[in-house]
């Protein structure tokens, strides 16, 4: 099962961008796929060719209105590992004995 934490803008759009991110929010939600939206992108969990899929999407539609995009992927595979979009951060929290914000 693979994480991928990503961030995908248009340049030159002007200041807010958040018009964007809804768009490709739209299209990571419609997949059924895990995900977690965050300040500075949004980590989605699947097998790899589903969450490549819904990344291409998510370029294919920012690229009908941009001639510029800027993006950014990492990921982390773990063979046979599921739900790990929460149980990581739980591990954490854990270790801490406490939630995190």
């Amino acid at each position: 099962m693979l994480l991928v934490d990503f961030s995908m803008f248009p340049v030159g759009k002007g200041e807010s961008l958040s018009p964007y991110v809804a768009k490709s929010l739209e299209i990571i939600e419609s997949s059924g796929l895990d995900y977690h939206c965050h300040a500075m992108g949004t980590v989605v969990e699947g097998e790899y060719d589903e969450v490549m899929a819904v990344i291409k999407r998510c370029f294919e539609a920012m690229s009908a209105q941009s001639d510029r995009i800027v993006c950014t992927i990492k990921f982390d595979y773990r063979k046979g590992h599921q739900g790990r979009l929460r149980s990581k951060v739980a591990s954490v929290e854990t270790k801490l004995g406490r939630k995190l914000k």
